[in-house]
């Protein structure tokens, strides 16, 4: 799949609908477009290029980034608008004009090359049997308008009045993903244009043109007879749920339909991979259908599907990270993330067994942190200050009662299942802090070194909290999926969300280890 490169998509051609005709009129537009200006400007270009209207159109589609230089600009326009193609045959020579001039020089002699070229179109029009008077349009398409103020600033105001100095009919059209206001020259050189403003595209919209993307690769690899099995045209309802999940993993930091289809076709072979491998095993030969024509690939049931999404939701992320910032190419991290199903089954099974994780070698303080994180995914957090807190009889708590057998013929409720079967809850880090301080304060003051600096009680605590060393040690057990992180690292708002990723066997071990009481503290004890 083309990965620099996406189709024109419906959903913003209906926003140009009949605008070809009224814009060849108009000699300054501003278009804004912050969210896919690329998109936009292929969709001008094919709008105007492939114009039905009878009088003849021009179009000079230039990126303001690629010309920094107002030669580059005069050479770029010129040759553009007169379909000259520089070659090493005619010496990589820009277009000549009538009398051989250079039109690159200044503002001047690039409007006296447009006229020229204007002449040259008429002449064209009376030998083909048109009426001379037939004025040519012309289209100057300025993608990235917003270099030019950082570029060619003295160049804003001649483009935006170019009909005018130029006397010729040409529409300059200035596409950027900021507003006019931000880049318009001071004291009113420049006139108002026409502002047209495109909306952001909605999810069925962006979905659709990944899903669009998918059926023209997979059609011109069918007309070139380079079918591959991984674009085969039956794996299209897959490839519609997989950009489905691609696009609510990061909508929420790019809804570039680009940056969206590029993470798509770098992570989509690696996602195919385990249900093409499945297909072959299923063949009786076991070869490859490398024409893509002589079997029908079946697609995996629901709990499948689910199953690999969830498989390589972790991936998706690692592929925003590396690719959206271009920290490496797509061919190449999709050559290192290619996983192997079948390893990372066993590898995740015996991550889920009892005495997978071994917690002998860890320090005394990545202990209590988690015990303090599994009381915190077991507990109710309204049960922190009966189970934690210290009031007048300091060793006293109160635990929810459990549950006695009711009579005979006495109406019942139904009976609350345990949390500790439900599965572990998320909490916030500072409710982690203050459990693994009122541990440390009951099961840990006797190991400590005295220190005549703290003399008050829990002193000695709040200090050891502070420390960087603890929320290494956090780090550290996130890393080994000891603790699982539920928030995003770059999210500021709110404190950062955990869960606890041990067991009760394993929790039960770290308690023995630490000799802390670990049936006293839990709210529903076993």
């Amino acid at each position: 799949m083309t990965l620099d490169e996406i189709n024109t998509p419906s959903w913003i051609s209906e926003q140009f609908a009949g605008y070809e005709n009224v814009t060849s009129s108009l000699p300054f537009l501003y278009i804004t477009d912050r969210h896919n200006p690329r998109i936009t400007a292929s969709v001008l270009d094919k709008i105007y290029r492939n114009n039905g209207d009878c009088s003849p159109t021009r179009v000079a589609h230039i990126s303001a980034a690629a010309c920094f230089t107002a030669r580059l600009l005069y050479d770029t326009v010129l040759n553009a608008l007169a379909g000259w193609e520089v070659a090493w045959e005619n010496g990589c020579q820009n277009w000549p004009g009538e009398d051989g001039k250079r039109y690159n020089d200044s503002i001047d002699s690039f409007l006296h090359g447009l006229r020229n070229l204007r002449n040259k179109s008429r002449e064209k029009a009376k030998r083909n049997g048109r009426a001379v008077d037939e004025e040519p349009t012309m289209v100057l398409l300025i993608e990235r308008a917003e270099r030019l103020k950082d570029n060619l600033p003295d160049l804003i105001v001649p483009l935006t009045r170019l009909a005018e100095l130029s006397q010729v009919r040409i529409t300059t059209i200035l596409l950027s993903s900021v507003r006019w206001e931000d880049i318009k020259p001071p004291l009113g050189a420049s006139p108002d244009p026409y502002f047209i403003d495109i909306d952001p595209p909605s999810k069925p919209d962006t979905i659709d043109s990944l899903v669009f993307a998918f059926r023209s690769t997979s059609t011109t690899q069918a007309r070139a007879g380079t079918q591959d099995r991984t674009y085969h045209p039956s794996l299209l309802p897959l490839y519609e749920q997989y950009v489905e999940h691609v696009y609510n993993v990061c909508s929420l930091y790019t809804t570039d339909i680009h940056e969206l289809q590029y993470i798509a076709a770098a992570r989509w072979p690696g996602f195919v991979k385990p249900v093409l491998q499945e297909q072959c095993e299923a063949n009786e030969d076991g070869d490859p259908d490398l024409d893509g024509t002589c079997h029908e690939l079946t697609l995996p049931a629901s709990d499948g599907r689910m199953r690999l999404l969830k498989f390589f939701t972790p991936s998706l992320t690692v592929a925003l990270d590396t690719l959206y910032p271009r920290l490496t190419n797509a061919t190449d991290w999709a050559a290192a993330n290619d996983p192997d199903m079948q390893v990372s089954d066993e590898a995740q099974s015996q991550t889920n067994t009892e005495g997978s994780i071994i917690v002998d070698h860890l320090p005394r303080m990545s202990k209590f942190i988690l015990l303090a994180a599994f009381l915190a995914s077991t507990n109710p957090a309204k049960s922190d200050v009966r189970m934690f807190g210290r009031g007048a009889d300091k060793q006293k708590r109160r635990r929810r009662k459990s549950a006695s057998p009711k009579k005979a013929g006495v109406q019942t409720t139904v009976a609350k299942v345990s949390q500790r079967l439900l599965g572990p809850t998320v909490f916030p880090l500072d409710r982690l802090l203050a459990i693994l301080g009122a541990l440390l304060e009951e099961n840990d003051v006797e190991n400590r070194p005295h220190d005549p600096c703290f003399e008050l009680p829990g002193e000695h605590t709040d200090m050891e909290l502070g420390r960087v060393h603890i929320y290494a040690a956090i780090t550290e057990l996130t890393y080994m999926r000891a603790l699982h992180r539920t928030t995003a690292v770059e999210k500021l708002e709110g404190p950062p969300m955990y869960k606890c990723g041990i067991s009760f066997w394993v929790a039960g071990a770290l308690a023995k280890d630490l000799q802390v009481p670990l049936n006293d503290l839990m709210w529903d004890p076993v």
